[in-house]
Order: structure tokens, then sequence, then C-alpha cells
């Protein structure tokens, strides 16, 4: 019980830290996506996850040694798929919008997430009390960002901010239900990991930080679409000179601290779903979701997001949120039964 307190509390601040990780993007302007995204590429993908992980897992090579190679490739391919997955989210906002493109991937990531290590990992507790508070608690986490993508799109509609593409809305749609499956191979990675953190463990790591042992292979293969679509743009777009733009040296700092915001909120979550018990990833991979949809949702209404879109789209807005607030409840309640 205490422990999965202590669970929960930890991913109420990760919540928080993973929401708010882009609020410094607003004063990189004279940036574009690409440059920005690379910069933050770097240190969260690859800089920070080594760095924490050669100072807290001793003897790292050799944990993976141990851990198996087959182990460690897969939790690589599961961060390879993650990272695929960021690159078509984006590609998906370009065709069908923010507010759907964002709900058909997190429902999807939160749902996926959740379900296969269950399914996979723990079938015998899909029955009992544990089993019907997580399955409760992704039905309303589904049906809490839908009804934020109906606002979303109101508010979209309203100050005619939709965007263009090229692309059909039926290729669009096919994007983003493609993105939002890869992007619970962030959560199968922590999930089918456990070899990797029961190595480390064994090595004397500790054990809130024995996660760190999953986090550079998944992290590090991640980069490798990510940097890859960043290149592309910056080729596409020529605005690699961005770089060289006289006053942006301080964009460096703030691309760094948007790494540091969402690379320690990921580690928050890692080292929370461990204090959850054995359906740690289960539980804790949709109650993060939620949390971050229902923070980001705050921070948009705080930053003036919806001060042009009129009070019906806000409405619809804030009973999203509600329902995903009534999920994170129902998912802690079910964590009580672990």
């Amino acid at each position: 019980m205490r422990d999965a307190s202590t669970g929960i509390a930890l991913l109420l601040i990760a919540g928080v830290m993973n929401a708010s990780f882009t609020l410094p993007m607003k004063f990189t302007r004279n940036w574009c996506w690409e440059n920005t995204w690379s910069v933050w590429t770097l240190w969260a993908l690859l800089i920070l996850p080594s760095a924490v992980a050669l100072l807290t897992v001793p003897r790292l090579a050799t944990v993976y040694a141990h851990a198996g190679m087959g182990n460690v490739l897969l939790v690589a391919a599961c961060g390879m798929g993650w990272g695929i997955a960021q690159v078509l989210f984006g590609l998906a906002v370009e065709v069908i919008g923010i507010a759907l493109a964002f709900s058909i991937v997190l429902g999807l990531s939160a749902a996926m997430g959740s379900l296969v290590p269950l399914l996979r990992l723990h079938p015998e507790k899909v029955m009992a009390p544990a089993g019907f508070g997580v399955l409760a608690g992704v039905l309303l986490v589904v049906v809490g960002v839908s009804v934020c993508a109906v606002a979303g799109r109101k508010r979209e509609k309203a100050t005619a901010t939709l965007a263009r593409s090229g692309v059909s809305t039926s290729a669009g749609l096919l994007i983003a239900i493609v993105s939002g499956v890869a992007a619970a191979a962030m959560n199968f990675g922590v999930a089918f990991g456990q070899p990797l953190i029961n190595s480390a463990q064994a090595a004397g790591a500790g054990p809130a930080w024995s996660t760190s042992a999953v986090w550079v292979p998944l992290l590090v293969a991640a980069a490798v679409p990510n940097l890859l679509y960043c290149a592309f743009l910056m080729r596409k777009n020529r605005t690699a000179a961005n770089f060289r733009v006289p006053g942006t040296a301080s964009y460096w700092i703030l691309a760094a601290l948007m790494a540091f915001l969402w690379f320690f909120s990921t580690l928050l979550y890692g080292v929370a779903s461990g204090r959850l018990g054995e359906l740690g990833p289960v539980l804790g991979w949709p109650f993060f979701m939620s949390l971050i949809v229902i923070v980001a949702s705050m921070l948009s209404v705080m930053t003036g997001e919806w001060k042009d879109a009129g009070r019906g789209p806000l409405l619809i807005q804030l009973t999203g949120v509600g329902i995903l607030v009534i999920a994170v409840i129902v998912l802690s309640q079910a964590g009580q039964y672990v």
C-alpha cells in the first residue's frame, strides 16, 4: 500500500513535468521545429539517459551481457518503434490536425501500452479486481481523450487553425493509428525490459535507478528516426542555417531544459511503475497518459490557447478532463489490489 501510494505520487510529478516540457519551445521563435527538436533529441534521448545510466548502474556493459543480447535488442526495437511513432505523429498533425491526431495517438497508446503487457505478462490478473480496474480505467482514458479531441477540433475550427496538407484525410487517419500503436512501444520496452532491470539490481544498482539500464537501449534507438527526420526537414526547408542566427544562443539552453523535463519525467515514470507492484507498467502507463493530458489542458487554458475558441469548446474540453480525472482515480484504486 505504501509503495503504491509513493508510485502514484511520483506519477503525479512525472505527469506535470512531461506535460510542461514543450513550454520552452514558445521562446525559440527564430528556430523551426526541426532545429529545436534535433537539439532536444540529442539531450533527451542520447546524452541524459547515457549519463544517468553510467552514474547509477555499476558495470553497465556487464549488466547488458548478463541480461542477454536478445533482451537488449528487444528493448531497442521497442525504442525504435516509439521513435517512428514520434515522426508519424508529426505527419498526422499536418493532415488531420492536432486534436484528432492527439486523441487517436494518445488513446491507442494508453490502451495498447496497458493491455498488451496485462494480457502477455499477467493473463491471470485479467478477471481479478486489479484487472477489472485497469480495463475500466483504460476505457475511461480513451473516452476522456476522445472528448478532448472533439473540443480541440471545435477550437481549431473556431480559431481557423486547421492543418492543411495534400495528403488525404483517410491516409492521415491511418498514419495516426499506426503512430498510436507504435507509441505504446515505449511502455513495452519497460514492461519487457525486466531482465535488464534484474541484471542491474544484481550488479548493485538501487531499486530507484535500476530502470536506467532500460532507458539507454530504448532511447538511443528512439533517437535514430527522430534525428533522421529532423535532418530531412532541415535539408528540405533549408533551416540548418537557423543554428547560426544571432541571438539564438539561449535556445540551446531552452532545448536542454526541455530535455531535462522530459527525460526526468520519463525516469520518474520508470521508478513509479516499479513501486506499483507486478502490474506497474500496466497501471502506470494509462495513469501517466491521463495526467499528461490533464496538465497539458490546464496549461493550454492558462497560456490563452482557448481564449478565442468560445465557451462551448472549452466546456467540452473541461468535460474530457473531468473524465480523465475519474480515470486516474479508478486506476489509483486498482493499484491497491496489486
